[in-house]
């Protein structure tokens, strides 16, 4: 399930209520289409994201498997990501990451195992794109977010790849 996640970018509360009924197959492509929860009370949206090889095996894998008829069987997000921490501790991912203090506007360090949750999935499907196609418009309608968002910018990562590789074109 979060392999899918990374793999299409929508957020939890959106996923745990994809269905069938969410697959379109447009001009011969499956895609996911949905509107975000968090944004339908405001400009509601449809995002539109094509599935990749990987993407549509897992909603093959999965098909009927949820009594109620959603993509994936979720118990609830809390268990969720229970579940992600389990299978890094598990696998021994444990890297070193920095994160920011929510209560003291610190940095800390801690193991990855510990913090993470479904929402790396969607920094992942965010940052994994913009690596490959460096237009933040097009990452944005796959994920969700209204072009210019001042959001969007917080799951792009610029590390020194990207900039390099930037350079690399005026030579």
């Amino acid at each position: 399930i979060f392999l899918f996640q990374t793999l299409v970018g929508c957020r939890v509360s959106d996923l745990m209520k994809l269905t069938n009924d969410n697959l379109t197959d447009a001009e011969g492509v499956l895609a996911i289409e949905y509107i975000p929860r968090k944004t339908k009370d405001k400009k509601p949206f449809v995002v539109s994201v094509p599935l990749n090889d990987r993407a549509r095996e897992l909603v093959e894998k999965y098909k009927g498997v949820d009594a109620k008829g959603r993509l994936f069987p979720f118990i609830s997000s809390q268990k969720y990501n229970d579940a992600i921490k389990d299978i890094l501790t598990i696998c021994e991912i444990k890297r070193m990451v920095t994160i920011l203090n929510p209560t003291t506007g610190e940095s800390e360090q801690h193991p990855i195992n510990e913090i993470a949750s479904s929402h790396m999935a969607r920094r992942t499907f965010i940052g994994n794109l913009y690596k490959k196609v460096k237009d933040p418009n097009l990452i944005g309608k796959l994920s969700g977010h209204v072009e210019g968002s001042q959001a969007f910018v917080r799951y792009r990562d610029i590390d020194m790849g990207v900039m390099k590789e930037t350079v690399s074109l005026i030579d």
